[in-house]
């Protein structure tokens, strides 16, 4: 998704992948094997340098969770796992994302987490019942979807147009 907005993609797995980013999507996955892996790599401390640089970011469903106060300590947000339930709760839900023009975002949350506590900087920019599942603060987005899923290319479209100051 990100080659065919014209960016270039790698793969970050070990601390020197981190540099010379232009922006950083932490994605999906199981979010206590994601902590572990960060911890293991050694890569929790230059991510949240990274993030102090004012690298944009993304993070999507577990990618949330990992920027969430109670991980890497990056967005002011608890993010509550598995909040809408299990696998079999999973769904599918057209959202409208403010800062996203073109109407609604399919919207895909597969065991998604919510916001379950937010700090005064943090921007609701979507909700699903009354629980906000896309937010930003200054140069970090998150969701608790999985855009790629859907092919919708907006929310990356949007990262990338950020600047280091969060504009």
């Amino acid at each position: 998704m990100l080659r065919a907005l014209g960016a270039r993609a790698r793969e970050v797995r070990v601390p020197d992948d981190l540099r010379d980013l232009d922006a950083l999507i932490i994605p999906g996955g199981e979010s206590t094997v994601m902590s572990l892996g960060i911890e293991r790599e050694g890569l929790a401390e230059p991510l949240r340098e990274l993030v102090r640089a004012g690298t944009p970011v993304l993070g999507t469903c577990a990618g949330m969770i990992m920027l969430d106060r109670d991980h890497l300590g990056l967005l002011d947000v608890i993010a509550r796992r598995n909040a809408f339930g299990r696998q079999v709760r999973s769904f599918e839900a057209d959202i409208d994302v403010k800062g996203v023009s073109g109407g609604p975002m399919h919207a895909v949350f597969i065991r998604a987490p919510w916001v379950a506590e937010h700090g005064p900087e943090v921007e609701i920019l979507g909700s699903v019942e009354a629980h906000p599942v896309a937010i930003r603060q200054g140069h970090m987005l998150a969701v608790s979807f999985h855009p790629e899923l859907s092919g919708d290319s907006r929310l990356h479209e949007l990262l990338l147009a950020i600047d280091g100051s969060g504009e």
